[in-house]
């Protein structure tokens, strides 16, 4: 793995899914369940997941386009997903391993957290407290808190100010190029996993500045500011 970012840093700004949780199964499952409403065949979770990271609107209009198209269905396939998601968004989403060592680690380094992500809060907040993971957080900034989504920079530049921390003072850590796209847009420095959903993207085609084997190898590098408060 390339070296991490020395910093120094005051925030660690950090994406949900493919990031700290493997949601996939969870997400594929209310895919299918939005499909077979429609009357269509299931989808494999391999395949479901390789459309996560744009956000929900996105997804289902892939599944769609995968399984016959969107055909003026896209309005209830979204309604029939939303449901089946929210009911069952934390019944098999866990965190990746090393995800609670690394945000331990980070805590005890005195430096503040963010998670940043596409996904609508209604969605987030529930994972989040559900998988225990919610404590760890200064700042929880979705996709429903800014008016553009990642690839643009707006969820990190406000994750950031919430925080107290300049551009030049956070390091993103995601798993895809959106996530790449976005913190180099807010004049951040980002590292990526090499796990997660990368839409069957190689790792080191993402443009980081970094990769990271895990949140605790990440958390391991880091040089925190000085000035912390």
């Amino acid at each position: 793995m390339s070296a991490a970012p020395r910093g120094p840093f005051r925030a660690v700004l950090i994406d949900l899914d493919g990031t700290l949780l493997d949601t996939g199964p969870d997400i594929a499952s209310a895919a299918n369940v939005m499909l077979a409403k429609l009357g269509r065949a299931p989808l494999p979770e391999a395949r479901v997941v390789e459309f996560v990271g744009k956000g929900i609107a996105n997804l289902v209009t892939r599944v769609l386009g995968e399984t016959g198209g969107e055909a003026g269905k896209h309005d209830a396939a979204l309604a029939h997903f939303e449901e089946a998601y929210l009911a069952h968004v934390a019944d098999r989403s866990r965190p990746y391993p090393g995800v609670v060592a690394g945000l331990e680690r980070f805590r005890a380094q005195g430096l503040r957290l963010a998670c940043v992500t596409n996904k609508a809060s209604r969605f987030t907040k529930p994972l989040l407290a559900a998988t225990g993971l919610a404590s760890y957080f200064e700042a929880v900034v979705c996709g429903d808190d800014v008016a553009r989504k990642k690839p643009e920079p707006d969820a990190f530049l406000l994750a950031a100010a919430r925080l107290g921390a300049a551009p030049a003072q956070s390091w993103v850590i995601g798993d895809s190029a959106n996530d790449v796209l976005a913190a180099h847009a807010a004049g951040m420095a980002v590292a990526v996993v090499p796990y997660g959903y990368r839409e069957g993207l190689a790792v080191e085609s993402l443009g980081a500045d970094a990769v990271v084997a895990s949140l605790e190898a990440a958390a391991g590098s880091i040089t925190m500011a000085s000035s912390l408060e």
